[in-house]
């Protein structure tokens, strides 16, 4: 079935400690709350990281001051009322078992246990290759037999490089070095893959329609060998908790190509898991959720649990707030699919990336995102025939493989951009990417140096040198007919103890008679890391130039708008009934505080215009879910359309039909 669009993972992870566990906990009102607040799934815990489980139980980990049946009476009152429940289970951390079992935990090189110290608050993190396995079966199995199961979520999914004595016998059974870091990752990975494939096949076993998701905090190319594991993807990204408002529209555009149906999973906290007390502002929560249904997913609000069993009643007005509107749009959500001309190759793929958020997949998000273009973040397994334009972006080397459905890309008629060090072979300093018309010459003599744009990508950019802060590389021209877009400086000397120049860098002296930039019929080239130099310093310039060369092949963009670089705009289809839906937001998160990004007002747009490339003039436009008919030009296979008010999201719908050239609405 698919997921439905308004979720609660409702934490309840409850110190063994506390008294009166469940005490307030009234099934009629908690499911009437649910309700009201217009929620229809939450997932309650079976067991949560105290290793403490919350309904009757042949363990001895049942929390010793649980006055209820509780997990049962939510599944109960919630079924009753129409809400779907998925169950809980925490995996990778049970400080009951790891208090009885130390030595099911896992055991790092240095031979440290994994987790908190004895003197510090907070979990050990248990190895998956232990007999500790064997009791989350027996756990997860009696859930099974004792309720109405619609889905598990498995928590704490890794395993790390652990040297316990179950591990250290199955490396040398493998045949695996435990000496090799490389083997020891690799030899995890197995035990990690193999755990989720088993446990799913078992699950099966005893129902075959459960939901079954297996989180770890992120999704990546890493699932690819385990997606049968899985029957759905839930993105946690709490963007004040850690991951940032970047981390969920980039990750969203890589997983909702995995195909599987996906979910965004934000929190109501003010900062981060299990925050009492607090409350995220509303245009933040607003603007999580939306973003959602604007990448094609539902959504998912944490919570966590009271003791007393008794829901807050100030977070389900917070949530009421928003999933009414959620509600409200999710006729023109439901089953849309998003529609995107431009790649970005995921640094995951190759195993290179820098962070939650790669800098360089980062910046070209950035760009892009900024200039209101479509795109997806792709891998090698991925079909490429839809886009018009694949970036490799910096640090992207090319394998044989890789290199050939690259060329296979660019003979069927794509265009690539790439920079830095993409192109060059896997494994030495060379570039395989021949069709780039570079060849390598080593890194940059000078750092910073400088760039000036050739007329031809000149448009917007200041006259004048430009710095680069980040190392590029030389490259020489090869091949028939380069062009160069863009020249290096270099400047006086690079700045030392044994010669600087004023406070920062020094000045540009001449040109080096280096190319910065290079084009060939299908390919761009940018001598330095252009993506993460954008992401880590922000100089309009580093976009303005890869924007202005960008043009020369999209110059009719999907999209183009009036609406300003704030604005986050996203293209959508619906097969049934056949229309195309614009999302246009325009929420603007801040750092104002030392720790936590936020969101607090909402900063209405007034005329927006949208220009939209369509194959047919559409029979009408309209907002949803107001219903209000817009006037619209359809000439030159675009349709325009100024949209009155934007008020943090607004849903522009293009219903596909016959209408006549020029007309208003049908």
């Amino acid at each position: 079935m698919p997921l439905p669009f308004r979720q609660i993972h409702l934490d309840f992870h409850t110190s063994e400690l506390i008294a009166g566990i469940g005490s307030r906990f009234d099934p009629a009102a908690f499911a009437r709350t649910l309700q009201e607040a217009r929620v229809n799934s939450i997932t309650c815990f079976s067991k949560c990281h105290h290793g403490m489980i919350y309904h009757d139980t042949r363990f001895e980990a049942r929390h010793p001051f649980l006055e209820r049946n509780l997990l049962a009476e939510q599944i109960e009152a919630c079924h009753a009322a129409g809400i779907r429940i998925p169950i809980y289970i925490s995996v990778g951390l049970d400080e009951f078992v790891a208090a009885r079992h130390p030595e099911w935990i896992e055991l790092g090189v240095d031979g440290k246990r994994r987790g908190a110290t004895p003197l510090q608050a907070g979990w050990k993190k248990l190895c998956f290759n232990t007999p500790y396995m064997d009791y989350v079966w027996e756990q997860t199995r009696e859930v099974l037999d004792m309720f109405a199961v619609d889905g598990l979520f498995f928590d704490i999914i890794s395993q790390g490089q652990c040297c316990c004595r179950w591990c250290m016998a199955g490396m040398h059974e493998a045949g695996v070095d435990p000496e090799s870091e490389e083997e020891r990752k690799a030899y995890a990975r197995c035990i990690l893959d193999g755990m989720k494939l088993d446990f799913t096949a078992r699950i099966r076993e005893q129902n075959a329609t459960c939901d079954v998701f297996w989180n770890s905090g992120h999704v990546d190319p890493t699932f690819r060998p385990v997606l049968g594991a899985y029957s759905h993807l839930e993105l946690e990204s709490l963007p004040s908790g850690g991951w940032g408002y970047d981390h969920f529209p980039i990750t969203v555009r890589y997983a909702r190509n995995l195909g599987l149906d996906h979910v965004g999973m934000t929190g109501k906290f003010h900062k981060t898991w299990a925050g009492f007390g607090e409350y995220k502002n509303q245009a933040a929560l607003e603007y999580e959720c939306f973003t959602s249904l604007a990448e094609g997913s539902k959504c998912s609000i944490g919570d966590q649990l009271p003791p007393s069993g008794q829901l807050d009643a100030g977070t389900y007005e917070l949530v009421g707030a928003v999933y009414r509107q959620v509600e409200a749009k999710e006729p023109w959500c439901t089953g849309a699919e998003a529609v995107t001309e431009i790649a970005i190759y995921n640094p995951e793929a190759l195993g290179v990336h820098d962070g939650r958020v790669d800098s360089a997949a980062g910046g070209a998000y950035r760009m892009l995102l900024e200039t209101h273009h479509q795109f997806d973040v792709v891998d090698e397994m991925m079909d490429w025939s839809r886009y018009r334009v694949l970036i490799l972006a910096d640090k992207i080397r090319l394998s044989p493989q890789l290199l050939a459905k690259v060329r296979a890309y660019l003979a069927a008629g794509g265009k690539v951009v790439a920079s830095h060090c993409s192109g060059l072979a896997a494994d030495r300093d060379e570039f395989v990417l021949t069709e780039l018309g570079v060849r390598y010459e080593g890194e940059a003599r000078h750092s910073p140096d400088y760039v000036v744009p050739r007329a031809a990508i000149a448009g917007g950019i200041l006259p004048g040198q430009h710095v680069m802060y980040e190392r590029g590389v030389e490259v020489s021209l090869e091949g028939p007919d380069p062009e160069v877009l863009a020249d290096v400086w270099h400047p006086y000397f690079d700045r030392t103890y044994e010669h600087f120049c004023s406070h920062r860098h020094t000045p540009p002296e001449k040109a080096a008679g280096l190319p910065a930039a290079v084009a060939t019929e299908n390919t761009l080239y940018f001598a330095h890391p252009l993506f993460a130099s954008f992401m880590r310093h922000g100089l309009r310039v580093y976009k303005q130039l890869f924007l202005n060369a960008l043009d020369r092949w999209l110059t009719d963009p999907l999209v183009r708008s009036t609406a300003p670089t704030t604005a986050h705009i996203t293209v959508t289809r619906q097969a049934e009934p056949a229309r195309t839906i614009v999302h246009v937001l325009h929420y603007v998160p801040e750092q104002r505080y030392r720790e936590t990004p936020t969101i607090e007002d909402v900063l209405p747009l007034y005329n927006v215009t949208l220009s939209v490339r369509t194959p047919a003039p559409p029979a009408g436009v309209s907002l949803a879910p107001e219903g209000t008919d817009l006037p619209f030009t359809y000439r030159d296979g675009r349709i325009v359309v100024t949209v009155p008010e934007v008020i943090g999201h607004a849903m522009v719908v293009l219903v596909e039909g016959t209408s006549q050239e020029g007309a208003g609405p049908a």
